[in-house]
C-alpha cells in the first residue's frame, strides 16, 4: 500500500487530485495539508510515506527534502505549468509534474515514485496527444475566452464571489456561465468540472494560459 501526504494550497486540486488516487487500490490517501505548517505537522507524524507538495506552498524544497529523505519517505514535487523545474530537480526531489498533468500519468508518477524510481514528468516531456486529450481539445475549442477563465479559476479553487470579483461582474453572472460550462464539459458541478479539466493535458494548458492572463491583468 502507497501510503500519499497531499499537500497543495488549490483546494480543488489537492481535492481531485485525491480522488484520482484513492480510485486505486494500491494507494491511501493519510494527510491532506493546505498550507506548509500542515504539512509539517503530517511530516513529524508520519514516516515512509510519499509527499506530494505544491511548489505554491513556497517551501525550500532543499531543506524539504532533506526533511523528507530522513524520514525515510519519498517527495513529488508539483509545479506551475510555466515554472522553471530546474531549482526541484538540483534538490534531487523523487518525482515531478506539471498541473496540467493527465491522470493516468500522475498515477504513474506516484507509483514509480512509491516503488523507488524517480518519475519525471515535464513539459519537454509532451510527446503527440493521447487519444484521451483529443476530448479536452474538443472542449477547449467549445469553451469561450470568459468560460476557460472561470475554468481557470475553478481549478484554483476559487468560489464564485472570488471569481466574479476578478473577472468585475456578479456571482449570478458567474453561475450563468457555469452553467453553460457544465454543458460543455459534460460535468454536474466544480468538482467534477476541476477533476475533468486535470484530466485532459490539452483543457488543463489552456485553462493555465488563460490563468496567466488574468494574473497579467
Amino acid at each position: 500500500m502507497n501510503k500519499v501526504i497531499l499537500a497543495d494550497n488549490q483546494a480543488i486540486f489537492r481535492t481531485g487530485t485525491a480522488k484520482v488516487l484513492s480510485m486505486e487500490d494500491d494507494f491511501r490517501i493519510i494527510a491532506q495539508c493546505p498550507d506548509a505548517d500542515r504539512l509539517q505537522n503530517a511530516l513529524a507524524t508520519f514516516r515512509g510515506v510519499t509527499v506530494l507538495f505544491g511548489s505554491t506552498l513556497k517551501q525550500d524544497v532543499s531543506q524539504l527534502m532533506q526533511q523528507i529523505c530522513s524520514l525515510g519517505s519519498r517527495g513529488i514535487a508539483i509545479l506551475e505549468n510555466n515554472e522553471s523545474p530546474q531549482p526541484y530537480l538540483a534538490a534531487h526531489v523523487h518525482g515531478l509534474f506539471f498541473r496540467s498533468i493527465t491522470g493516468p500519468t500522475l498515477v504513474d508518477c506516484v507509483r514509480r515514485v512509491g516503488r523507488g524510481e524517480r518519475a519525471i514528468h515535464s513539459a519537454s516531456n509532451a510527446a503527440a496527444v493521447p487519444d484521451e486529450d483529443l476530448v479536452g481539445a474538443r472542449v477547449r475549442d467549445r469553451l469561450t475566452p470568459k468560460e476557460m477563465k472561470i475554468v481557470a479559476l475553478i481549478v484554483q479553487g476559487c468560489k464564485n464571489k472570488e471569481i466574479a470579483m476578478r473577472l468585475g461582474t456578479t456571482e449570478q453572472v458567474i453561475k450563468n456561465y457555469l452553467r453553460g460550462v457544465y454543458d460543455k464539459t459534460g460535468v454536474s458541478d466544480r468538482l467534477e468540472l476541476a477533476l475533468f479539466t486535470i484530466h485532459h493535458r490539452i483543457l488543463a494548458e489552456a485553462a493555465a494560459a488563460a490563468g496567466n492572463l488574468i494574473m497579467q491583468a
